[in-house]
């Protein structure tokens, strides 16, 4: 066998099989908006050996920085990470939850000092310690002014406390001017609404994935993703492929998208 023909085994062939992904989607055809539901760090942890879901969460968290290098190399413009759920904040152990809480703030520090990427965090801060809290609002602030891939970072989300906000600021807001209850019924649209979600100003997501095999939304941007399409990933989230990836972003570009059809 000859040094050429040694050199074309599982890696070379993986490697063209990405190549002709690629080449096969057109900038017309990508999404402007990835959702990511990052699942299966704990199982990921466990079926290693790992005594503890710490491992598995900062693998995911590699992972996750390595996803949006591929979404931003292909010019996706917004890409929105489910790092961290309000429910997670009551339904995980102490020592899990500080590891998770640990590594987020370094992921958010680590971004924000990354290509010329902009770091926003989406949720509330109810329940989440200061100095979490902290390092998001410092990673906002340091990339506020940088044009290029917009990231939202999940922390401390819900869907339905984020839409439960919306109206209360709606209601707060209305209340101030003096207005009453019959005219703030004929003010409310889904327009409004969506300018007072954590969101504001940005595009719903095109395209939500979730790895794991799970498939479920887990109370993660309920509103926004009404017209989502779905694409659910078999790999737990540190063992997610580029070529995961491309087949996601293939299948997107072969749907036929029916708003509320």
């Amino acid at each position: 066998m000859t040094n050429s023909q040694s050199n074309r085994g599982p890696g070379f062939l993986y490697n063209l099989y990405q190549k002709r992904l690629r080449r096969g989607l057109s900038s017309e055809s990508l999404p402007h908006h990835v959702a990511m539901i990052i699942d299966g760090n704990r199982r990921w942890a466990k079926q290693l050996g790992y005594e503890t879901a710490a491992h598995g969460h900062r693998a995911g968290a590699a992972k996750m920085r390595e996803f949006l290098e591929w979404c931003d190399d292909l010019g996706v413009k917004v890409v929105t990470l489910y790092l961290l759920s309000s429910d997670n904040l009551s339904s995980r152990s102490t020592d899990e939850l500080y590891d998770l809480i640990e590594i987020i703030a370094d992921l958010a520090e680590e971004l924000s000092h990354y290509r010329d990427w902009r770091v926003k965090r989406v949720g509330a801060t109810t329940g989440l310690p200061e100095p979490l809290i902290a390092a998001l609002d410092a990673a906002e602030a340091r990339t506020a002014q940088k044009k290029g891939l917009h990231i939202n970072l999940a922390v401390g989300y819900g869907g339905r406390t984020e839409i439960v906000h919306a109206m209360r600021s709606i209601v707060e807001k209305h209340h101030l001017t003096g207005g009453n209850l019959e005219s703030l019924a004929e003010l409310l649209t889904p327009d409004l609404i969506g300018e007072h979600l954590y969101t504001s100003g940005q595009p719903d997501p095109d395209l939500v994935i979730r790895t794991s095999g799970e498939q479920r939304l887990s109370d993660f941007m309920l509103w926004q993703s009404a017209h989502s399409e779905f694409y659910f990933v078999e790999a737990l989230g540190p063992d997610l492929r580029e070529v995961d990836f491309l087949r996601a972003l293939r299948d997107f570009s072969r749907r036929q998208r029916r708003y509320g059809g």
